[in-house]
């Protein structure tokens, strides 16, 4: 089969297609034959190679993917050959205590597709049964391949973590990237009264307004956290979804109103930012990790996207011999939504 393959870590030079044996699925697994991959941040982050992190060369990245059945382990009963599914890309070990209590993304041998396994930027992928969802029928291959990660993440962070309540206020850094907008939806479909998203691109801003946030702001010209603190009568906000981190962690614990919640997923700008633990204790502030999500979760989540309440947030199309690319748009920062590889025309 092709695939988009990392001969080691470094920049796009690393990055080819190349050929590689089909794979077969075993007992309980699945092989999907793929339409449509999407990438996120963590592919740059694979590409690049993360301390503690082991990959085995050549790897296939890409943790999304939409595709059809093409055949089943054994013991596989519940999904037929031809069903057009996506991947939940989470990958646990179904026994340990945190999976026994339905939190799979707290297992202790927790993983994720295009991570610690090979990933969908293939024409074929193997996965778990319990990976295989059904896709819904109202969107292209490309659109059901653009929510898995990113909206599951967002969908945690905020449902979940932050117990986001109607009526509450919500700020939201970067918007334009895929747990940003999905976060955006997800803010508005619980029923936020205040959705602030934060760019420094004004052509994000006006996809942000037009995607449901009630105020943008500039954060290049911008006090962010100052600038959320007048906007709301010097209160501020109740949920701060921050998946910056360095940038914009300062601005976080300033625009958080008194027991407030920032709740985090990554930290793309850097992972130590400037601390001011005095504002926490005084704020009596939560900070709130989150990571991917559970199949119920996703399960909600897919509940949403069939009744067309949160629309996938798709950036550009490249096809599979045109990765290079895709990731150049992905590294650049100028897109809104996600990047998506088409894997057959």
């Amino acid at each position: 089969m092709k695939a988009a393959l990392l001969a080691s870590h470094g920049g796009n030079e690393v990055l080819s297609i190349g050929s590689l044996p089909d794979p077969v699925p075993g007992p309980g697994e699945v092989l999907v034959k793929l339409s449509a991959a999407a990438l996120n941040r963590l592919d740059l982050f694979v590409r690049n190679g993360m301390p503690g992190v082991p990959v085995a060369f050549p790897h296939v990245p890409g943790a999304d993917g939409c595709g059809t059945i093409e055949a089943l382990g054994d013991g596989v009963r519940d999904v037929a050959v031809g069903d057009r599914v996506v991947l939940q890309p989470g990958l646990s070990c179904g026994t340990c205590e945190f999976c026994r209590d339905g939190e799979r993304s707290l297992c202790v041998g927790y993983g994720i597709l295009g991570e610690h396994r090979s990933g969908t930027l293939a024409e074929r992928i193997v996965v778990p049964r319990a990976n295989v969802w059904k896709a819904p029928a109202h969107l292209t291959d490309e659109e059901a391949a653009a929510f898995p990660l990113a909206a599951m993440t967002a969908w945690r962070m905020l449902v979940t973590r932050a117990a986001l309540r109607p009526g509450e206020s919500v700020l939201i850094h970067g918007i334009g990237g895929g747990v940003s907008a999905y976060a955006l939806q997800i803010a508005r479909l619980a029923g936020a009264s205040l959705v602030i998203a934060t760019s420094g691109d004004e052509r994000k801003l006006e996809r942000a307004k037009a995607l449901g946030a009630d105020v943008v702001l500039d954060y290049r010209s911008t006090d962010v956290g100052k600038k959320v603190r007048e906007l709301t009568g010097k209160r501020g906000v109740d949920v701060v979804v921050d998946s910056v981190g360095a940038a914009t962690w300062r601005a976080s614990l300033t625009a958080a109103a008194k027991k407030g919640r920032i709740v985090t997923c990554g930290a793309t700008s850097g992972p130590n930012p400037e601390e001011e633990i005095r504002i926490i204790f005084w704020k009596q502030l939560s900070i709130l990790g989150s990571t991917m999500g559970t199949d119920s979760e996703f399960a909600a989540l897919l509940r949403a996207v069939e009744g067309r309440r949160i629309v996938p947030v798709v950036d550009a199309a490249f096809l599979l011999e045109d990765v290079r690319a895709a990731y150049e748009r992905l590294e650049s920062g100028a897109g809104f939504g996600k990047v998506v590889v088409r894997i057959a025309p």
